[in-house]
């Protein structure tokens, strides 16, 4: 089988096709044929910022066609999804049953992939928020595979005002379109400037780094600001203090390995919402395994809207 790898960091150059054995589930797992792959930022930016290669794993979709020792519930032929550990951009890939759930009927397995991991991480990092009805909110990245999710689903929460940051102009119409009541840029200025209002109750941000003081700035007195992106960043405690404001990490493994109940509760409450028409994934792009590198560049050059998906 095809399976993407590299050897040293660096940027999507680096990245490369090998052909190996397809993989012999072990105890607790599938073999997926792939249909699938989900491509994130900080996969990303591991494989251009970690000394040490890691396998490219993330969420896939696709089809079981084999079963480990003591799998109950699955069966060769059904369709899943779920985040892999190991590696996922290949024709196959290993998933463990605690980590996959069924594809409904009428959905794709770019929709699933497009929908499970990025929508958990939204949803979950809304939970975080603690969101209260008629709160103002702003979410920033909203035009990635987790932000436009993230925007979509604040709105259903019952946010009262929705303001959507992007790095670029012409993504405004694309967030607009989710149901964000306006959206605003990064720029020297602040995002509270640029943003009418007396604040934000809370901010889902997922790009840390420079623009995290800022977003700290734009919370009003008691916000809360939830931070799930790899990008670090710094925040003064003085600016926490002055406002009582808070902020909170958020990471989607540690639920996935230590709360897998939870986990579970919001696969099921996003496919609901994805039945009901209240949650539309949107992807950006489908590349072909050979082109993994273009997907890699796609997320590096911050110019997707919506998912960005390889396709075996």
């Amino acid at each position: 089988m095809r399976r993407v790898r590299y050897e040293r960091s660096g940027g999507p150059e680096v990245l490369f096709l090998e052909e190996v054995p397809v993989p012999e589930p072990g105890p607790g797992e599938l073999l997926v044929r792939v249909e699938a792959a989900g491509v994130t930022l900080p996969v990303v930016r591991k494989v251009r910022e970690q000394r040490d290669p890691i396998a490219l794993g993330g969420e896939i979709a696709g089809e079981v066609v084999a079963l480990g020792e003591g799998v109950r519930g699955h069966a060769p032929g059904d369709r899943v999804t779920g985040l892999v550990f190991g590696h996922g951009y290949a024709d196959y890939a290993l998933l463990h049953t605690a980590m996959a759930s069924p594809v409904p009927d009428g959905a794709s397995a770019v929709d699933a992939v497009a929908l499970v991991r990025s929508g958990l991480v939204a949803f979950g990092a809304l939970e975080a928020a603690r969101p209260a009805p008629g709160e103002a909110a702003l979410i920033t990245a909203a035009a990635s595979g987790v932000g436009h999710l993230a925007v979509q689903l604040a709105k259903s929460r019952g946010a009262g005002r929705v303001v959507g940051a992007v790095s670029d102009p012409g993504k405004a119409d694309f967030v607009r379109g989710l149901g964000a009541d306006d959206v605003i840029t990064y720029d020297r200025e602040g995002l509270l400037d640029q943003a009418s209002g007396e604040g934000f109750d809370y901010v889902l941000d997922a790009v840390g780094g420079d623009l995290l003081p800022s977003a700290v700035k734009a919370l009003a007195p008691h916000g809360r600001l939830v931070a799930y992106s790899s990008g670090g960043g710094t925040v003064a405690a003085y600016d926490l203090l002055v406002g009582a404001k808070s902020v909170i990490g958020f990471q989607m493994a540690l639920i996935a390995r230590g709360r897998p109940e939870l986990y579970e509760a919001w696969r099921r409450e996003l496919w609901r919402l994805y039945g009901a028409g209240e949650l539309r994934p949107a992807v950006h792009g489908r590349f072909a395994l050979e082109d993994a590198a273009l997907a890699h560049a796609a997320i590096e050059e911050r110019g997707n809207l919506g998912k960005v998906v390889l396709v075996p």
